[in-house]
């Protein structure tokens, strides 16, 4: 069985109020003509369609329109959507009974009284256990177990599984994430892979946007990506997955198609941070015929003018790049010895060295006292939020 692996393609995405739809329809038909090349058996799309689970009309249409175009490309491959977190898991599925003539499976929830709903029969050349995003509380115990079990059952010739799941699994590399925890990213906790179940041949996942097998997954768990940015910090290649299994129980062949932005994120400078002068001969030595949008990030003792924004939006008149944004790093006295870090280090520090770094930079001594009582109120929250 041969798969294309794809999610989060957050259409009606916008950034800093930049219209982004031109991206994201070059995103399309990149697919499209990856769908013409490769005739996969079936395309996955594991969540997050959509940027918003209420989608403008035209962003609808944008995605109904590459559905048709990837059938006529494909007639062939099945086509298994299921919802993301950003995604309506009801309006997910209006639709669902006539997809079905162009091959699209739509799966916005979770069936519990009917599970065999969730395993579809890719013409005879194996099966996709197709789980959409939900939350924990509302997945039925075991229940990825359960789809295992039954798919097995019904797979008497040895034909390829494949299950999908929006979620964050233990192991995977949140680079590029900001809203993240040691509990979470992007508000949905974490999964120890073996919560995922046994049984198949490939995991399938959607959510996390940097592209990877998972730790511990055995070269079978594995997330596509996004295939373009969606914040400055996923500072990494996007694509799709191309996925081959030859029969159940084999080790999956993969590879990555990469998908190129005619727009892409670009940080100024690349590495660490300018002062504000320095910023904006950057900006101002920005070639005029690229588009991109630009990120300054500026290191400064104080804070920046008022008027800076407004100068960088200045410095971009005439050109193809928009400015979208300044990240500051203040160097204080204070903070002569603080440790600066970035959006990935951050993510890996425990909240208790967070806070150490943070006095410290704030030139305040961050005594046993001050360390009980965060202690005190870190516990309550993780209380809080298990409870």
């Amino acid at each position: 069985m041969k798969i294309l692996h794809t999610s989060d393609w957050h259409l009606g995405h916008s950034l800093y109020n930049y219209d982004r739809s031109a991206e994201q329809l070059d995103m399309l038909e990149q697919i499209i003509t990856i769908v013409a090349e490769e005739q996969p058996d079936v395309m996955l799309i594991c969540g997050d369609v959509y940027h918003t689970s209420q989608p403008s009309a035209a962003v609808q249409t944008m995605f109904a329109e590459a559905m048709v175009k990837m059938h006529t490309a494909c007639p062939d491959m099945m086509i298994v959507v299921t919802a993301g977190n950003h995604d309506s898991g009801s309006k997910h599925e209006i639709f669902r009974t006539p997809w079905r003539a162009l091959g699209v499976y739509a799966i916005g929830n979770i069936d519990k009284e009917h599970p065999e709903s969730h395993i579809i029969d890719i013409n005879g050349k194996g099966w996709v256990l197709a789980v959409p995003y939900c939350h924990e509380r509302n997945l039925p115990e075991g229940f990825f177990l359960k789809l295992t079990e039954m798919a097995s059952e019904l797979n008497t010739e040895d034909k390829p599984i494949v299950l999908t799941a929006h979620t964050t699994v233990k192991g995977c590399d949140i680079t590029g994430h900001d809203t993240a925890s040691e509990y979470s990213v992007g508000g949905i906790d974490y999964y120890e892979i073996d919560d995922m179940g046994s049984g198949y041949d490939y995991l399938a996942l959607g959510h996390i946007h940097h592209a990877q097998f998972v730790h511990g997954g055995h070269h079978r768990v594995r997330y596509s990506g996004t295939p373009i940015a969606v914040s400055f910090d996923e500072t990494y290649s996007h694509s799709v997955s191309i996925v081959e299994i030859q029969s159940h129980g084999d080790i999956p062949e993969v590879r990555q198609v990469e998908i190129t932005n005619p727009k892409p994120l670009v940080t100024l400078p690349a590495i660490g941070a300018a002062s504000w002068d320095e910023a904006k001969k950057l900006l101002k030595d920005f070639p005029s015929d690229i588009e991109a949008y630009i990120r300054l990030k500026v290191a400064t003792e104080n804070f920046l003018p008022a008027e800076a924004n407004a100068e960088a939006y200045a410095l971009t008149e005439g050109k193809r790049c928009h400015f979208c944004l300044i990240s500051t790093i203040r160097n204080t006295p204070n903070a002569s010895n603080a440790k600066i870090l970035t959006v990935a280090e951050l993510q890996k520090e425990s909240p208790i060295d967070i806070a150490r770094n943070f006095a410290e930079y704030q030139g305040v001594a961050f005594d046993e006292d001050m360390e009980a009582l965060f202690a005190e109120a870190l516990q309550m929250v993780e209380e809080e939020k298990r409870g």
